[in-house]
């Protein structure tokens, strides 16, 4: 895709399918948001020690963990997928229905995602996802802030709705109700 794109125009699954796959692009509700093309050493770092032991958790379970790049399309209602006009690429997501799978990513809302902050994402992690996600039916949305150290772990409620974080720091283990018995030890984590 070239820096021409004009940003008034409305995008959806098909276009986006269409362009070229060495560009990271997102995709919110029309508008393209164009991704880092490679994190950070750091960014990497905590993605692993994140990553890992959850995949380590779920060996031979029915839930599946993934990481970025991996397509998450988020339809409206029952929109076929070339229409569909939000798709993200979590860092790292949980989907424990393996009907939402197929080859081409994910289709609908996984059951955990977790996104680790930069500067450059901040405001659309914490703000534009986090109402996109609550608005999808994410059931847990992870906000890993590396300087702070702290992760914010946002749970749907009996409406449909992300109330009040839990906000975990270095000194905590973080549990889940997606993952039972599942501990992530944060100091290990922010070492």
């Amino acid at each position: 895709m070239s820096l021409a794109l004009k940003l008034e125009e409305k995008y959806s699954y098909g276009d986006y399918s269409a362009w070229p796959e060495e560009e990271r692009w997102e995709l919110i509700e029309g508008v393209p948001f164009a991704m880092s093309p490679a994190p950070t050493r750091e960014h990497q770092k905590l993605f692993r020690k994140i990553f890992v032991p959850i995949a380590n958790y779920l060996e031979n379970k029915s839930c599946e963990v993934y990481g970025a790049p991996f397509d998450v399309r988020l339809p409206e209602k029952n929109e076929r997928d070339e229409e569909v006009v939000t798709v993200v690429q979590p860092d790292i997501l949980v989907v424990c229905d393996e009907k939402k799978l197929d080859k081409k990513g994910c289709r609908g809302a996984p059951d955990l995602i977790i996104e680790i902050i930069s500067p450059g994402t901040a405001y659309k992690d914490a703000q534009i996802k986090l109402n996109l996600y609550e608005k999808h039916g994410v059931k847990e949305y992870w906000m890993v802030y590396p300087e702070e150290k702290i992760v914010m772990v946002f749970c749907l409620n009996s409406e449909n709705k992300y109330g009040k974080p839990e906000t975990y720091s270095i000194e905590n283990t973080l549990k889940t109700n997606i993952l039972p018995g599942f501990e992530l030890n944060l100091a290990t984590v922010f070492e």
